[in-house]
């Protein structure tokens, strides 16, 4: 029996999809429609996703949404409400104004960065738990779940695994990884995870990570950015001021149990000094982190040390 590999474009992103199984086709093949079933209930991008059925109705009327759709929104309005954090899934006016990582991207003006900011309170999501629906209070009010969506997939992928009774299995959403089982390509039993030197051309490591069960999430500026006037915009926005955010940090890595896990603390910390990183990291049970500056220094927390060698490649 061995390992098959299935890649696929999805979500923006190459996806690779490997098991290990008797019958690993077949389970590739229910990946992939599971896959399509989750981006069509979570997508930003979709005009007749799940999700955009919540947006359209802003300062309309509550949408009765998935129990999945639902719990990702209630995460998402959890951590994006504390005064320090980064992520705010009500960010999505901003996302579509400034259109960075599509080919209309654009700077938008200040006035309207003022305007749009306005429409990015989170706290203005309305969630009724009973009748499991949704209500952006106000017209303009815009979900994106572009920061939690992939790893919150990831861990119904992994669910789904279970239930089809895989051991062993690799998925990689394009800088979000996840491994289940043991590795059948290593003696220990840890999968071998490169995490991606921010600074470097893809596939040029900055460490390589033994992981097992475990879930790998790298958010960085590098992934997508715009120049303009000789100036260039990344796609990690600051829910404070409505621009690129303004950071020593070039890429954060999250290593935790689940993936959605992964997302949050990648998109909440983000911004902050490699010192309050590691130290929030440090407060948090089985989180731990790699932080790589923009001068190319790396640090992590602690407990990952035995598992992290570094080596660029």
């Amino acid at each position: 029996m061995t390992m098959q590999t299935r890649e696929i474009h999805r979500m923006g992103t190459i996806i690779q999809l490997s098991v290990q199984h008797d019958y690993a086709d077949f389970i590739l093949d229910e990946l992939i429609l599971r896959l399509t079933e989750y981006e069509k209930r979570f997508s930003a991008h979709d005009a007749s996703s799940e999700l955009m059925e919540v947006n359209q109705n802003a300062g309309i009327r509550p949408v009765k949404v998935n129990p999945s759709l639902y719990q990702l929104i209630k995460i998402g309005k959890k951590h994006s409400t504390p005064a320090d954090s980064a992520l705010n899934i009500t960010i999505g006016p901003l996302v579509q104004a400034w259109r960075i990582g599509f080919e209309d991207a654009n700077v938008p003006s200040p006035k309207t960065i003022a305007s749009l900011l306005s429409k990015t309170n989170a706290e203005n999501i309305i969630l009724n738990e009973e009748e499991q629906t949704v209500f952006l209070k106000h017209t303009g009010m815009f979900i994106d779940l572009g920061a939690l969506a992939k790893g919150f997939i990831a861990d119904l992928l992994i669910q789904d695994l279970e239930t089809m009774d895989v051991s062993e299995a690799l998925i990689n959403l394009g800088g979000n990884v996840i491994t289940h089982g043991n590795s059948p390509n290593q003696a220990d039993g840890y999968w071998r995870i490169g995490i991606q030197h921010p600074l470097l051309p893809r596939g040029k490591y900055i460490a390589v990570l033994n992981a097992l069960n475990q879930s790998v999430v790298t958010s960085g500026i590098y992934e997508r950015n715009f120049t303009k006037d000789n100036r260039t915009y990344h796609h990690i926005l600051d829910p404070r001021t409505g621009y690129p955010i303004e950071s020593e940090i070039a890429g954060l890595t999250i290593v935790s149990k689940k993936s959605v896990d992964g997302e949050i603390w990648t998109s909440r910390l983000f911004g902050k000094s490699p010192r309050q990183i590691i130290d929030a990291l440090d407060a948090l049970e089985d989180i731990e982190g790699i932080v790589v500056t923009m001068d190319g220094e790396m640090c992590y927390t602690e407990s990952l040390k035995p598992y992290i060698s570094e080596a660029v490649s």
